[in-house]
């Protein structure tokens, strides 16, 4: 799977840097855009920025590739899922709390009206 998802020499770099910081970092992101009722769109950019600061930390702690668009990308799907989940759980809890005589939980990421 090196060279595939990850550059470094070790998976557990590639996991603690883009999966355990980046991914707090982009959950935190979409959670903080959920609760400001912003756009996916402008979630999304936000984790691009989100995505070239880790590229960087990835260039900086363990002489990875700035540059690289392969690990660009990989990065920033990561970061993508786990912020979207974020902004999802965080907007489901919202309408949930807010609206409880409209809406129900009906699993961590969905709600329905209720009937």
């Amino acid at each position: 799977m090196q060279n595939i998802f990850y550059e470094e020499t070790s998976i557990w770099q590639f996991l603690f840097v883009t999966c355990l910081l980046g991914g707090w970092a982009a959950w935190m992101t979409g959670k903080a855009a959920a609760r400001t009722w912003t756009s996916y769109l402008k979630l999304f950019f936000y984790i691009l920025g989100l995505g070239v600061g880790i590229r960087f930390i990835h260039h900086a702690l363990f002489q990875g590739s700035m540059v690289s668009i392969h690990y660009f990308i990989v990065d920033i799907i990561v970061l993508m899922i786990l912020g979207f989940l974020g902004y999802q759980y965080t907007r489901t809890n919202q309408m949930v709390g807010q609206y409880r005589w409209l809406y129900r939980k009906t699993s961590l990421f969905s709600w329905k009206p209720k009937t």
